[in-house]
């Protein structure tokens, strides 16, 4: 999928391996859709609507008109299939939030974001279901601090599907996190959001470069139906 700013002819994505998509090796990983920062009505929509940003529109109305509504056909089709699906949230354990690292304190505290708050929460929209894994993480990438890659590696899932936000934090790296563990990651493009268009853009465009594949959400399901979803 190419991107603005993309470049067809990038040397580098020549070296990329292509892998055959193969729906029992896969698991969708959705991405801190949370109160906290996935929703207009959470801390940090509040927060900028208060400071009178300019960029809550962009952000909340593209997860209201893409990510929500693109998320939710990946959930259908995984979950059609009785496929597997790992949800990811961002939050600290503690209500001072001093169990998370220096750089993420201040951000869970402003956000009221930790464990048993409601902004820790899933937005309703995409709510797990029974049997869903739920896996909290105290940093930006899930691989520092939970255990998501023995979960992973246990039930036979090395092929990741993602989506969420924000495009050029936590989904992103977790993304690169995952690919240099030896796993195949697909970012929907259309599923993903941040709170700047550029910094969305410049993401995509660096992460098909050689970390993993871009791919749409039609794309997805269409590969998902050939691959047996």
């Amino acid at each position: 999928m190419n991107t603005p700013g993309s470049d067809n002819n990038d040397y580098i994505q020549a070296f990329m391996t292509e892998r055959a998509p193969d729906f029992r090796r896969a698991a969708l990983i959705v991405v801190d859709m949370q109160y906290a920062t996935g929703h207009r009505d959470g801390a940090l929509g509040r927060r900028l609507t208060a400071e009178g940003s300019n960029v809550a529109g962009y952000r909340f109305d593209r997860i209201e008109n893409l990510v929500v509504p693109n998320i939710s056909r990946l959930l259908e089709r995984f979950r059609g299939g009785g496929g597997t699906v790992i949800y990811l949230t961002v939050g600290a354990a503690r209500a001072d939030c001093t169990d998370a690292p220096p750089h993420m304190i201040k951000m869970f505290q402003s956000l009221d974001n930790f464990e048993g708050s409601q902004e820790h929460e899933i937005i309703d929209e995409l709510k797990p279901q029974a049997g869903e894994s739920v896996i909290n993480k105290t940093t930006i990438g899930a691989f520092a601090s939970t255990g998501i890659d023995h979960l992973l590696r246990s039930m036979g899932k090395d092929q990741l599907y993602m989506g969420g936000v924000s495009t050029n934090m936590c989904v992103d790296t977790t993304a690169r996190e995952a690919a240099d563990r030896g796993y195949g990651v697909t970012l929907i493009e259309d599923a993903c959001g941040t709170t700047h268009e550029d910094l969305h853009n410049a993401t995509i465009t660096n992460f098909q470069r050689l970390f993993g594949r871009v791919i749409s959400t039609d794309e997805a399901m269409a590969e998902l139906q050939m691959a047996g979803a």
